[in-house]
């Protein structure tokens, strides 16, 4: 009797183990019937990134079998790379990362790769060592968008005259391609130079209160070039209540719907269109295509910067409106 109903028990066991492989084949990512991507955001209060995020959340909501977890690193990398500990304890199928700042990314990478994990970065590049270790990098060149954006301004203003940059959060690598494509453009314009630069954080407000010390020096600007346009928006009204815009080029990267008003208004005088949602809707694609396995011809999947004036900026303003 006892090894009769040793064996129904073991029979009972056997066929709960079987059915408890079911139920996990129909929830995991692995078998493309539910997929849960991790979203690890460096800050939710930006601009330009809630226009990444859209194109993030917008896809989620599209599709019924992807679920995504977004969180908000609140510019702390420290932070980030606690949340993406998280990810990796509740076995997300991919991680979407946008870096805090890309030097500190590699560790979770590594972390990821560790737990067979793919890893997708979005719109902040990672160094060459980074990138073999990834999936894909979806995002836009920066070294094209300073160069364009610079390019136009040394047209505008004829090849000469004095620069304020302002630069983005240091340490990310659109800060510094931006910035290096904007000093190379100067260095090809021997009457053009840069007689004040500094970090602006990426913020209209601290864009705005760095230009009210520009012009408390007394410094005299015929170009104000940005890393991105919020911090222009906060340059041009910072110039406008003090009465001192006058002919200052002022431009900017990233085409928000903000800044191409500005455009429109004639305002802001350049800006270089980063396709932001494109971006996002790029890189939940690309973490779908990670856990079905697919391969990729190039691990950068490339959104083109494309630079924006008064004569174009109305095309530009209908993307924003699809």
């Amino acid at each position: 009797m006892n090894k009769r109903l040793m064996g129904l028990l073991a029979v009972f066991v056997l066929l709960a183990g079987m059915l408890a492989g079911c139920g996990s084949a129909t929830t995991s990512g692995k078998d493309k019937n539910h997929i849960v991507i991790g979203a690890a955001m460096p800050v939710f209060d930006d601009k330009w990134l809630s226009y990444l995020y859209d194109g993030i959340n917008q896809y989620d909501k599209a599709h019924k079998n992807v679920e995504v977890k977004m969180v908000d690193a609140k510019n702390d990398s420290s932070k980030q790379m606690s949340q993406v500990d998280t990810f990796i304890t509740q076995g997300v199928d991919a991680i979407i990362i946008n870096p805090v700042d890309t030097d500190a990314v590699e560790p979770m990478v590594n972390a990821a790769n560790d737990a067979n994990i793919p890893v997708i970065i979005v719109n902040r590049m990672p160094s060459k060592k980074v990138m073999k270790k990834i999936y894909a990098y979806v995002g836009s060149e920066s070294l094209e968008a300073g160069t364009i954006q610079m390019k136009k301004v040394a047209e505008l203003l004829g090849g000469k005259g004095d620069i304020g940059l302002m630069n983005g959060t240091l340490g990310q690598e659109s800060v510094v391609k931006r910035t290096q494509g904007n000093k190379d453009v100067v260095k090809e314009n021997p009457g053009m130079k840069i007689v004040r630069e500094a970090s602006a954080d990426y913020q209209r407000s601290t864009g705005m209160t760095l230009m009210e010390n520009w012009i408390q020096s007394g410094k005299h600007f015929d170009a104000i070039v940005a890393n991105n346009d919020e911090m222009a928006i906060g340059a041009i009204s910072a110039l406008d209540e003090a009465g001192k815009r006058g002919n200052i080029i002022v431009a900017g990267i990233d085409g928000t719907i903000d800044a191409l008003k500005y455009v429109k208004d004639g305002k802001l005088n350049v800006t270089a269109f980063q396709d932001a949602n494109g971006q996002g809707k790029g890189a939940i694609e690309a973490a779908i295509d990670a856990v079905k396995g697919k391969k990729l011809k190039n691990k950068f999947i490339n959104i083109p910067f494309q630079l924006v004036t008064k004569d174009n900026v109305d095309e530009f303003i209908k993307k924003w409106q699809k």
